[in-house]
Formats: structure tokens, sequence, C-alpha cells
């Protein structure tokens, strides 16, 4: 495959700026083993002389500590003073934050993996092949030693009911996410096209629950801070922005993170707006309306979306690098993609807003008498049953284009049919296979770094139409060690996401927060003007 070449202003300047980080976090690693070393010739000092000495003891232990907690120590200084402290290398500085340097060096790392698997021709690439019975076989197994090894019972009590009803709790979304999220990763790796619509609806469902999850919290807690929307911002966009940057690639080849951005902002506005207002019903109906208004109008009404979305071109844009693929105006992807999940996340929103009623009446359901219980319950299985079959029959099995056509006004059906099964009794709802639900938290992460260290693009905004070869020859071998490196990788980067955002982006400080994202703005310009100067200049004088 052939590999980018040139070089871009943007990754001169991560290079830049990591190549600091990187010498800051090395000093910063030195200084610590030379204050532990002082501190044990300390120690044996004082045991040689046999004085206790409590305060001298707790002296050194103070002045050579090995790490302090960055937040109660650089909390009274100022971005700026920070910025000069580390450019530097203020020896107390790099101590107290030697934890969030590393954590900077070791996600920038991360991120040279990635363009070193997927840019360079260091490793192989081989072609995708599918086998039905291979791909029931691998993903059989993980659900089989899942039960054996994870199953795990949860008796937390619900927030609205003070009981274990347990009913669509947090365990039991993230196992959903976790299992969708395998099946939608072995769909890209053995290109698995025969459940291109059951993909469809798995996406369907990660949009739903965006809808729900932001509901539930702005609803429940209503916190509409700056803090709080920043956070959720970092979540979705941190990691993404930097392999466009470094990677060359555009927001939309990795269409996931903007589509969530996109709906997370519109429920944020949905109830931020007159938050007030939230508990009248009325006003609340008003709001789920509005949305759906929106949506028919921008969605629906021919040439709307262009107008709207036009501006966002820069951003939003995307044109597929391959010459074999039918060209399309730069917004088609964004229309596709945003287009097909318009709906289901107002769905969310409305099954998050009943989920307190739902809950009680389930209270009441499992309090009922027996007989009572038992025919409520096989008529919901029955009926939820019934529905499935019907949509399985009338509409999964559909061609792409045209299930594409009745996806958006249908993906709610599966979604509640699964909803209901999986909480039409207590155990059901109690249990929980927390191996998948590990997984479920590291979707974000495992959809990006899919695109580069288990598969490869190998171009700009490339699609990853190859698998990435470690073990040329040895397709299953290569499969357990990408794997297991693909997996691992994601989850380091799940957790210095949350690491990071812990340090950067405080909840409750606005002030603190504003003179951070004006910091790392102006970093980030000055950086990116000096790197295009060093691109431009060998051009200019005609090297």
């Amino acid at each position: 495959m052939e590999t980018q070449t040139s070089v871009t202003p943007g990754q001169v300047a991560f290079f830049l700026g990591v190549i600091p980080v990187f010498v800051a976090w090395i000093y910063s690693e030195i200084l610590s083993c030379k204050k532990y070393r002082l501190k044990v010739r300390s120690d044996a000092d004082l045991l040689e002389k046999g004085d206790n000495g409590p305060k001298e003891e707790e002296k050194v232990g103070h002045e050579g500590g090995l790490q302090h907690s960055p937040s109660t120590m650089s909390a009274g200084l100022s971005v700026k003073a920070q910025l000069f402290r580390f450019l530097t290398m203020d020896e107390s500085f790099l101590l107290e934050n030697r934890s969030t340097i590393r954590a900077m060096s070791e996600f920038a790392a991360l991120l040279v993996y990635f363009y070193v698997c997927d840019r360079t021709n260091v490793f192989g690439e081989t072609k995708k092949n599918y086998n039905r019975d291979l791909f029931l076989f691998l993903y059989l197994l993980l659900i089989i030693v899942s039960f054996i090894t994870s199953l795990k019972r949860h008796v937390e009590k619900s927030m609205s009911s003070g009981k274990s009803v347990l009913y669509l709790n947090r365990h039991q979304t993230e196992e959903w996410r976790g299992w969708m999220q395998v099946l939608f990763l072995m769909y890209h790796y053995f290109a698995a096209t025969e459940i291109y619509n059951a993909i469809r609806v798995f996406i369907a469902a990660y949009v739903w629950m965006t809808g729900f999850g932001n509901f539930s919290y702005y609803y429940v807690r209503k916190d509409f801070s700056p803090g709080r929307f920043c956070q959720m911002m970092w979540r979705l966009n941190f990691l993404v922005l930097f392999c466009c940057i470094l990677l060359n690639n555009n927001y939309m080849l990795y269409y996931i993170c903007p589509m969530h951005t996109l709906f997370t902002l519109m429920v944020y506005a949905a109830l931020g707006i007159f938050h007030r207002y939230n508990e009248v019903g009325s006003i609340m109906a008003i709001k789920i309306a509005s949305c759906f208004a929106v949506v028919i109008v921008v969605w629906e009404v021919p040439g709307v979306f262009e107008v709207v979305w036009g501006p966002f071109t820069f951003l939003l844009g995307y044109s597929d690098p391959n010459p074999s693929k039918t060209k399309y105006p730069l917004l088609h992807e964004w229309q596709f993609r945003s287009g097909l999940d318009r709906y289901i996340w107002i769905v969310g929103m409305i099954y998050a807003y009943f989920h307190p009623t739902v809950e009680r009446w389930i209270e009441s359901l499992e309090e009922a008498e027996a007989r009572a219980r038992i025919l409520i319950k096989a008529c919901i299985i029955s009926v939820s049953l019934l529905v499935g079959y019907l949509w399985y029959e009338h509409i999964y099995k559909l061609d792409k284009n045209s299930y594409n056509k009745v996806h958006p006004y249908t993906s709610w059906i599966p979604i509640t049919v699964y909803v209901c099964l999986r909480n039409f009794t207590q155990p059901f709802r109690n249990w929980s296979l927390t191996l998948l639900g590990w997984l479920g938290k590291v979707t974000l992460e495992t959809y990006i770094s899919q695109f580069h260290i288990w598969l490869r693009t190998g171009v700009p905004n490339g699609q990853p139409g190859l698998l990435l070869s470690v073990i040329p020859g040895y397709p299953m071998l290569n499969f357990m060690l990408t794997s297991s490196v693909y997996v691992m990788v994601s989850y380091r980067l799940f957790e210095l996401t949350s690491q990071m955002k812990a340090v950067f982006v405080p909840g409750r400080d606005k002030k603190r927060l504003v003179y951070n994202g004006l910091a790392a703005l102006i970093t980030f310009l000055t950086l990116y003007v000096f790197a295009y100067l060093l691109v431009r200049l060998p051009l200019v004088m005609g090297l």
C-alpha cells in the first residue's frame, strides 16, 4: 500500500509540542530518582545514628517525596506562571506534575505508534477474509468465556424508587455497548457485509444511549455548567483531534465522533434552554416536539441541510481518496451518517424521561400477585417476540439500500424489543457480564484505534480496507497478537484521556477552565504558525 510521504504543518506542530514534553518527563524521572536516593540515604544516616527524630524524618519525607498532587500544588498559580515553569524546567514543578507529564508523554507515544502502524512500511498488511463459521465461533467463544468468568449480580438501589429494580442500569447498558462493539469491530475486521443491517441497528443503539444517558444526567443532576459540558466534549473529541492532526485525516473519517458530538449538543441545548421548567410536563413535551421539528426541517426538507451545514464543510466535509469510489459532494458522508440516526436520539430522550415512571410500574408489578405478574410478563414477552419477528421478516431482511431508507423510522423497534426482553424479570436486570461491560467503557477508543493499529488505511482519509500484519502467513496468530495490543492500547488511551481531563478541564473552576482553554489555543496557534513556516521555507527557497 502507498504510504504518506509529505509532511504537514499539523504533524510538525505535533512533534514540536511533544519533544519538550518528552524531555520534561525524562528529566522529572531523573529528579524523582535523585530525590528517592536522597531519602534512602537520609533514612540510612538516621538509623546509623540511632536517632528516631520523627520531625526530621517527616521533613525529609516532604522534601524528598516522589509525587505531589498537581491540583493542590499548582492551583494557586496562573496558567502563564505554570507554562513558564514548564519551559524553564523548574525542578519542583516537574516533580509536582510528574504523573501528568508522564500521561502526556505516553499519550503522544501511542499516537506515534498509530502513525508507525498505519503510515509506514514497518509492519505489513493483508487482505480481509470472511468466514461465517470462524466469525460466529470467535464471537460465541467470547460470550461463553464472559458467562464463565464475569457473570456478576448487582444490588444497587434506584435513585428514583430507592429499591433494587435496576431497570436499564449502568451495568446493563455498558454490557449492551460491549457486545455490540465486539460485533461492530469484527464486522470491520472480517468484512462481514452480510450483517450490515445489524450494524446499522447497533449504531442506532449507541445514538439512542447518547440521548438516554445525557437526558438522564441533565434532567436529574441539573448540571449545565461549562465545566461539565467541556468535560463531555473532551471525552468525545480529544483523542480524535490528535488523530486528525498527526494522521492528516478529516474529522468525518471517524464519523461516530461528530455524530455523538452533534446529538450530545442537541440534548444539552434542549434541556439547557429554560432548564428551570424541565419539571413541567407540558414544557418538556414542547421541547421534545421542537427536537422532532428541527430534525424534520433540516433533514427532510430538500435544500435545508446544505444551507445549515454548508458553513461547516471545512469541519464535516469528507472525500474518499480511493479513485475507484464514486465522487460525492463533500457533505454527502455527513448527511448520510447523521441522517440514518436523526430521530433515535430523541427516542432515547423520551425513554429517559419516562424511566422513573416505568421503574415504578416494574416495582409494583414485582410486588403484584404471582398469577397476575406471570400473565403480564408473558404478554410482554409474547408481544416483544412477535414485533421483533415481524421487524426481522419485513424490514431487517431488506437489501442494504432499501433498508437504509426505512432505518431512520424503524430503528427504535429492535431497540425497544431488546429493552423489554432484557428487563422483563428481576434476575435479568440484576445480572450482567462485566467483561462485556468493561469493553463497553472503551467503545470510543476501540472505534478510533481500529483504523490504525488493527486495520490499515495507509493514506489520509483512507477507509480501513486492509488488516495490519505483524506475523505474515499466520492469520489467526496475527489476529491474536494485533487484537491483544489493540485492546491494551485502547484501554490505556481511555485512562490517559480521563487522567488529563481531570487536570486540564476542571469541573467547577470556571476561571481556570477559561485560562486553560486560552493557553491551549495560544500554544497550538504558536506551534502551528512556526511549523507552517518550517514546512514552507524549503519550498520558498526552492529546496
